[in-house]
């Protein structure tokens, strides 16, 4: 070290002091300690410090004090991990200011700063200002067109947003629950009665169905989610991450069937293809069921279980994994126990292991419709051990997946506080 003097030199770190000798100071993993070794003045070391004290030869830095400990662990020891109750994005700031990335961290907080990075590059495209500090002076021409763009976006994507929001949401979500109801009653036996008419009186039928009740409430609801979604994709910033969205992927599935059928109502007519075209028909109708996910977008339930399936697809895939070995294993053996072994005393349910993996899967989840048991002794005893292993095999994960979802509904609920805090403000105003 070419400044200050004595054989060893402290950190002040938040107000906690760490003692090294200058040789510690030259191959330290911390880059920004190790600069110090080289400052030639009192000007370079107040460019790597916020302070220098030449009588007790310190050196403060005004950084938090226990994430520093955390990384002095790391030095140490070689484990860095987050400090608990810190938010991870401000240790992973403290970690580049003295000279760590992200690759530095044990790998489960690796995928805690991803999760959150992920989360809070989303949170920011969606909630970034239309203007800053010197929007109230001159504004650039064409501002008032983007501002009005972002209401209008933020009215149709956050339904806490404003007013005008909360009364879109909730016109959306009657119209909803309308067409649920709709495609409920008609599947009701008085509803389908006409289903069973001839080829010539279910064409008739058909062309005229969209002139009866429940036909224009249909149309009706399609025709107000079809103009919502083109609203959506006009005002939305980025057109090709609005389509590749989950929810507009199944906005556009619940959409396109009406039309699909309509469609293939015109072009089939009387042909003798309608009858196979009405199976058609049903299959795209009943693909209306899609329109309940259109909720996920009023309710922060279904976007916590949303969002905690795209965090947990590890855990899943993992549980998959469980359930699949336990089937593989338990269903070869009780094939070969109650089908195998004993020519005499052959039970015909467990003929082939394909047909024990579904004795298998009810057993591990514990459902047991008791369309297939095990009759033999051996059989019954590996069916209480297919049991208990999938119980224990279900509850391995669940801890994760829990805490997991506790972490996105706090995180959501606070998001929908921060908005109606906004909507407050503009209702007084």
């Amino acid at each position: 070290m070419n400044f200050g003097r004595g054989p060893s030199v402290v950190l002040n770190v938040g107000g906690t002091r760490y003692s090294f000798s200058r040789e510690v100071l030259k191959d330290f993993p911390l880059r920004r300690v190790s600069r110090l070794h080289g400052c030639l003045s009192e000007q370079d070391v107040l460019e790597v410090c916020d302070d220098y004290d030449r009588e007790r030869n310190e050196y403060f830095f005004d950084r938090h004090s226990e994430a520093f400990g955390f990384i002095m662990l790391y030095v140490r020891h070689g484990h860095l991990r987050f400090v608990p109750h810190m938010c991870e994005l401000s240790f992973y700031n403290e970690m580049i200011y003295w000279g760590l990335e992200g690759s530095h961290l044990d790998y489960c907080c690796q995928r805690r700063l991803d999760d959150r990075m992920s989360e809070t590059c989303t949170y920011y495209a969606a909630e970034e200002p239309s203007g800053g500090p010197e929007g109230k002076g001159r504004r650039p021409p064409g501002a008032e067109g983007r501002k009005w763009l972002e209401r209008m976006r933020r009215t149709f994507e956050e339904p806490t947003s404003s007013v005008a929001a909360q009364v879109l949401a909730t016109v959306s979500i009657l119209f909803v629950i309308v067409s649920m109801v709709v495609l409920c009653a008609s599947t009701l036996p008085e509803w389908r009665a006409p289903e069973n008419r001839s080829v010539e009186e279910q064409s008739r039928y058909t062309a005229e169905s969209v002139r009866e009740p429940s036909g224009i409430i249909e149309a009706i609801c399609i025709g107000w989610f079809t103009a919502e979604c083109i609203v959506r994709f006009i005002v939305s910033k980025n057109k090709c991450e609005f389509v590749r969205r989950p929810l507009n992927i199944i906005d556009l599935l619940a959409i396109t069937p009406y039309y699909i059928s309509v469609l293939m109502t015109v072009f089939t007519g009387e042909n003798s293809q309608l009858q196979r075209a009405g199976v058609t028909l049903r299959v795209l109708r009943m693909m209306r069921i899609f329109w309940v996910i259109k909720l996920a977008r009023h309710f922060i339930g279904l976007q916590t279980l949303g969002l905690t399936l795209k965090r947990c697809y590890r855990e899943m895939v993992m549980l998959l994994v469980f359930i699949c070995v336990a089937m593989a294993i338990f269903s070869a053996l009780s094939q070969l126990l109650e089908n195998g072994l004993d020519l005499g005393t052959k039970n015909k349910d467990y003929a082939s292991i394909p047909a024990a993996c579904w004795w298998v899967i009810i057993s591990m989840t514990t459902v047991g419709y008791g369309d297939m048991c095990p009759i033999t002794v051996p059989g019954r005893i590996l069916g209480g051990i297919c049991v208990v292993s999938g119980i224990v095999l279900l509850a391995l994960p669940i801890t994760f997946i829990y805490h997991s979802f506790v972490q996105c509904y706090h995180e959501l609920k606070f998001r929908s506080a921060r908005y109606s805090r906004s909507l407050s403000a503009e209702f007084l105003n």
